[in-house]
């Protein structure tokens, strides 16, 4: 089926979920707060490397950074089940605010010191762990069921229209004002997500039950019983956490990239967010129009995902490189997107927070593990930076594989299984008959 965008009833069937007040507010206030995170992510990592020329630095900040991930975001499901989400999400950019302020002050000061950016990190981190499975399930409610693919979709396209305006306008801002000026618009930028979420109609909200406050290990076990008893969402998160540890870790990846790869410097390094931006905003309206999220097209999407990536690693020349990014960005996107679609669609309301806690765990809180693995791998695997990177980046494709491999086989033993169970019912039913 091709999609028409050049009809206005196209677009707007593709946007139709920013009818909705809520929801409209939202998008924006963090359309604009996020291209604020993704220009100050770009002069974060430039940061690092002028800092230290060293990419294990860069992969510890990016370890220290998603490690409260791994250890508070199945917390963080708890309390987007207990909470009231647009409060949570609330506090949560006011203290990224408060962090951004302090990052653009150390810098322009000249105070600025890798210690102080590991601390700064860590707290971002903690931060983000709570809020990210918020940020998921307040999407139903703010849009409801029937929209909720759409919405979804317009929120991935929202994240990667950031990363596509972010970096842009961060690389005009370093060369002209310096990496400081990044971090002070950053903060600025929070002043927009928090207006929205302040001006929010809470009437309007599609608000669902709270469940018993039980305690919160008895309250994990039942999200993890959940899980196991569910083989789709089995083979979705055995997929999401490899390509989550290992793939999707391109703030750490990009720096490396561009400048160990291609001999390039922060204009190139922008270029190469702002082209796999490109890629995923496609992708999102596609999906924002289309909205019919697979299981097929999950595993389909992530295998193109990593023989893309394993070309990267062979890739000499900055517009190749450029190209195989804009194609990440499509499947990556619809990746992400059918795996957020068919669990929060599938999830019961009263266990959507854990679950998406879980995912979070597995999407992002296994970053420390990619981070930390492509700084050593990058510094050691060599004394060649170029090989070592070259090399680190094909690690990291053959992990991604094998993920989608076990993802594969697994989907394929419960179905057999199923079938095998459907036969047996079948025969009882005719042998009673």
């Amino acid at each position: 089926m091709r999609l028409p965008v050049s009809t206005p009833r196209a677009v707007t069937h593709a946007f139709r979920s920013l009818r909705i007040r809520n929801y409209r507010l939202f998008w924006w206030g963090h359309l604009v707060s996020l291209a604020g995170t993704w220009m100050q992510d770009v002069a974060l990592s430039w940061l690092v490397l002028s800092l230290t020329d060293s990419p294990a630095a860069l992969g510890l900040t990016m370890t220290i950074r998603f490690l409260p991930a791994l250890v508070f975001s199945l917390y963080g499901g708890i309390i987007a089940d207990r909470w009231p989400k647009r409060r949570t999400i609330l506090v949560a950019q006011v203290i990224q605010l408060v962090v951004a302020l302090v990052l653009a002050i150390l810098t322009s000061t000249e105070l600025i010191t890798v210690a102080f950016i590991y601390l700064l990190a860590g707290i971002r981190g903690l931060v983000e762990s709570a809020e990210g499975p918020a940020r998921q399930t307040f999407v139903p409610e703010m849009v409801g069921t029937a929209d909720l693919p759409n919405a979804v979709a317009l929120n991935s396209m929202l994240f990667n229209a950031a990363r596509l305006i972010g970096p842009a306008i961060g690389a005009a801002v370093i060369s002209t004002l310096g990496m400081a000026a990044c971090f002070y618009i950053n903060a600025a930028s929070f002043l927009a997500a928090i207006g929205a979420l302040t001006a929010m109609r809470t009437s309007e909200l599609h608000l669902v039950p709270r469940p018993s406050r039980d305690s919160s290990w008895r309250q994990l076990r039942e999200g993890f019983r959940y899980v196991r008893s569910t083989p789709e969402v089995v083979v979705i998160f055995i997929v999401m956490g490899m390509i989550g540890a290992f793939g999707y870790n391109f703030q750490t990846l990009l720096p490396l990239v561009a400048k160990y790869l291609l001999a390039a410097g922060a204009s190139t390094l922008a270029l190469l967010t702002t082209t796999m931006g490109a890629g995923s905003v496609v992708a999102g309206l596609f999906v924002a129009y289309r909205g019919k999220p697979t299981l097929r097209l999950l595993l389909g999407s992530a295998s193109v995902f990593v023989v893309l990536l394993a070309l990267v690693a062979l890739s000499r020349w900055t517009a190749v490189t450029a190209a195989l990014l804009f194609v990440s960005g499509v499947v990556g996107v619809l990746f992400m997107t059918t795996a957020n679609t068919r669990l929060q669609l599938g999830v019961p309301d009263h266990l959507r927070g854990r679950v998406m806690g879980i995912y979070v765990l597995l999407f992002i809180g296994t970053t420390p593990f990619g981070s930390y693995l492509i700084g050593f791998l990058a510094e050691n695997l060599s004394s060649d930076s170029e090989v070592g990177v070259r090399g680190t980046v094909l690690c990291l494709a053959g992990l991604c594989a094998a993920g989608v491999v076990a993802g594969l086989i697994y989907h394929r033993r419960s179905a057999g299984r199923s079938a095998v169970g459907s036969g047996a019912d079948a025969e009882m039913g005719a042998g009673a008959e």
